[in-house]
């Protein structure tokens, strides 16, 4: 998987181009929150969740199905204000669906592990794309201060925090230059 520190990078920038005028600290906690929340499954391998269990690392956690699930409680829990199936209810919803769901899809583009059930539970095949540029990320924080450590981050610069900022720039320049015209 990419590490944690990609994961809440993929939310602050899906944060900075959401289409909302209001922002509130709840909105920028769940953005960063949602992205990671999936990899909690990795506790499972300190309780004896076997790797391939529906409940292991990169299982049921890791679909869209659950992003889907997640988006939808933490909407109904923690955005109560909104109107339920008003516009920016619905928006808030796909927001924090697809950004909890770009976990699993950046994990299928590592390089390591059994892959992603991405459709579980319908499906508990696990998957990876054909194209898996990302060094997948040690699990131990320790790791981190190696050689191997190093590796990973530099893989993440390149394929997630770049494309990341490229997207975030993009989408708020063309929102400037729009805005200037009106």
């Amino acid at each position: 998987m990419p590490s944690i520190f990609s994961h809440a990078i993929v939310g602050f920038s899906g944060g900075r181009i959401m289409p909302l005028e209001e922002k509130p600290a709840r909105f920028w906690f769940f953005s960063i929150l949602c992205p990671i929340l999936p990899g909690i499954d990795t506790f499972g391998f300190v309780i004896g969740i076997p790797y391939d269990h529906f409940f292991g690392h990169r299982g049921f956690f890791h679909s869209v199905p659950f992003a889907f699930i997640l988006a939808l409680l933490v909407v109904v829990l923690f955005f109560t204000k909104e109107k339920i199936f008003s516009k920016r209810w619905s928006l808030l919803v796909l927001y924090f669906f697809i950004i909890t769901s770009t976990h699993g899809i950046l994990d299928a583009f590592t390089s390591g592990g059994l892959g992603i059930t991405l459709l579980s539970p319908f499906d508990n095949t696990r998957y990876f794309f054909a194209f898996t540029p990302i060094t997948v990320s040690p699990l131990k924080l320790s790791a981190f201060f190696s050689g191997r450590g190093l590796r990973v981050i530099l893989s993440e610069i390149v394929w997630v925090w770049l494309p990341a900022l490229l997207i975030m720039s993009g989408v708020n320049y063309v929102r400037a230059k729009h805005r200037r015209k009106f």
